[in-house]
C-alpha cells in the first residue's frame, strides 16, 4: 500500500535563505510551487533534490498555518488507500482526498498520533 517516503516537508519563516542553506549543501532545487492564501497573499513550496536519485526530496513551505513538519508518504492511489484505512480504528482523517497538481493528497492521523500526507494518483 505505502510505496516510499516522498518527502519531509519543514516549515520555515524564511524560504529563501532555507532554500540557500539547502542548496549550499548539495541539494539542488527540483520545483517550485506557489499557492494563494485567503488574505489575498502567495506562500510557496519548494521541492529539493539530493545528490541520489533514489532519494526522497527535501521540501521547504512557507505556510504560516502549518508550523510543524509533513512526511509525505507515497501510495499508487489515495482514494483507494483512503477507502481501505476509513474503517481502520483509531486512524482519524484530518483533510479526505483532494486533487492536486500532481494527482491527489490526504492527511490521517495515525493511531499512534503521527500525522502523514497521503500523496498519489
Amino acid at each position: 500500500m505505502i510505496r516510499k517516503i516522498e518527502c519531509v516537508c519543514m516549515p520555515t519563516k524564511d524560504i529563501a535563505a532555507s532554500e540557500a542553506f539547502y542548496l549550499s549543501l548539495g541539494l539542488t532545487r527540483g520545483w517550485i510551487i506557489e499557492r494563494p492564501r485567503p488574505d489575498g497573499g502567495i506562500w510557496t513550496l519548494i521541492g529539493l533534490k539530493f545528490p541520489d536519485v533514489a532519494s526522497s526530496e527535501l521540501v521547504l513551505s512557507d505556510n504560516a498555518d502549518i508550523d510543524f513538519p509533513e512526511v509525505e508518504l507515497a501510495v499508487d492511489d489515495v482514494r483507494a488507500t483512503f477507502a481501505e484505512l476509513r474503517g481502520y480504528a483509531g486512524v482519524t482523517w484530518i483533510r479526505e482526498p483532494f486533487a492536486t497538481e500532481s494527482g491527489h493528497v490526504a492527511v490521517m492521523e495515525a493511531p499512534d498520533g503521527n500525522v502523514f500526507v497521503l500523496v498519489g494518483a
